[in-house]
């Protein structure tokens, strides 16, 4: 029986995860009968290279999605809210990136091998978790329904890829420049405002200089003090294991890595869960690869991470300071897994469907 095939849109084909995108979808070889390259009018006319043939990118416009079945959205929250619905309108089926519509209580919000089920009954519009969040529930999920976690507190160590090229930009040229100026005697490492970066035309789109140093900030401030990447991790963490009171606290930090999010986890269980056990589970996890001797100097690295779909988990070990405590550290591709190939896999399931 021929394999059917479907005509696919990128919203934000050329943002970094957008690019990240079109390189899942050619390697696991989604069944695309046409593709259709949208972003914002200033990329207009470029063009992109996808299975050996270069596309144009076209702006994007409602009726952008006429004929379209599929439609992968990474353009940020407001570009999804103006156009999300009216491709779904149009005939499409909608996995949108962004922030937009993930605590609407009608969109699922989707791991593939964690809540496969929530897709069912679906209305054309899908939300893909947050980046952190995702690298997350990948080894806590099978703890959880093992022995169920009744407390959470995470603290990450994020890329600046995160943030998007212009963030990469400001880590090689603030590097670049801390290293020209830098005085062991006088520890000089700050940056001055000269940096090419300051450059009006790329900006600056983190708060601080992150080369060597970490900023402990990543997106806006909310009235609790919280920023909003945490408390996404918060609420996305409870509406994907439908733990609508679980207990979860988490500190989000900007750290100076290229690509590749981590995550140092701190869990408590309603049930005893040994090392061993945690351990046996996390080897056979979908999604998950054990990196766990630490005595011979194997554990989960951003830079091992990067490029690759699994989530490196190691470090394991029991957390004295509560009853049932468990430790571990986690690494991800944010730009993959984190992103683009959730999104991608969530598309599989929708189409294995039809």
């Amino acid at each position: 029986m021929k394999q059917k095939r479907y005509n696919v849109a990128v919203v934000g084909a050329t943002g970094a995860v957008g690019t990240e995108m079109l390189r899942v979808l050619q390697q696991r070889r989604f069944p695309i009968k046409g593709i259709r390259l949208l972003a914002s009018e200033r990329s207009d006319g470029r063009r992109l290279s996808f299975n050996g043939a270069r596309h144009q990118v076209e702006s994007l416009r409602k009726r952008s999605f006429d004929g379209v079945d599929v439609a992968l959205f990474s353009a940020g929250a407001a570009r999804s809210l103006e156009f999300a619905p009216e491709a779904v309108r149009r005939g499409a089926i909608v996995v949108d990136n962004s922030s937009a519509f993930r605590m609407d209580e009608r969109v699922p919000l989707v791991v593939p091998e964690v809540n496969p089920h929530a897709l069912k009954g679906h209305q054309g519009l899908i939300a893909n978790p947050n980046c952190s969040t995702i690298i997350m529930l990948l080894p806590l999920a099978p703890l959880h329904r093992a022995a169920g976690i009744k407390r959470i507190i995470v603290s990450t160590y994020q890329s600046v890829s995160g943030a998007g090229a212009k963030a990469m930009a400001q880590l090689y040229t603030e590097t670049k420049q801390a290293l020209r100026q830098f005085r062991v005697s006088s520890s000089e490492f700050r940056v001055h405002a000269k940096l090419e970066t300051r450059n009006p035309k790329l900006g600056t789109p983190l708060p601080h200089q992150i080369a060597f140093n970490v900023i402990p900030q990543v997106d806006v401030f909310l009235d609790n003090r919280s920023t909003k990447e945490e408390m996404k991790m918060v609420n996305e963490t409870r509406k994907i294991l439908e733990e609508p009171r679980l207990a979860v606290s988490a500190t989000c930090v900007r750290v100076p890595v290229f690509l590749a999010h981590s995550e140092a986890v701190w869990i408590e269980t309603e049930r005893p869960l040994s090392v061993e056990k945690a351990q046996q589970i996390l080897a056979h996890a979908p999604g998950v690869r054990l990196v766990d001797a630490p005595g011979a100097g194997r554990y989960p690295l951003p830079i091992d991470a990067g490029g690759q779909d699994d989530v490196l988990v190691g470090r394991l070990r029991k957390d004295p300071s509560v009853r049932n405590g468990l430790a571990l550290w986690v690494s991800g591709d944010n730009l993959r897994k984190g992103a683009a190939t959730n999104a991608v896999q969530i598309a599989e399931l929708l189409i294995s469907g039809q």
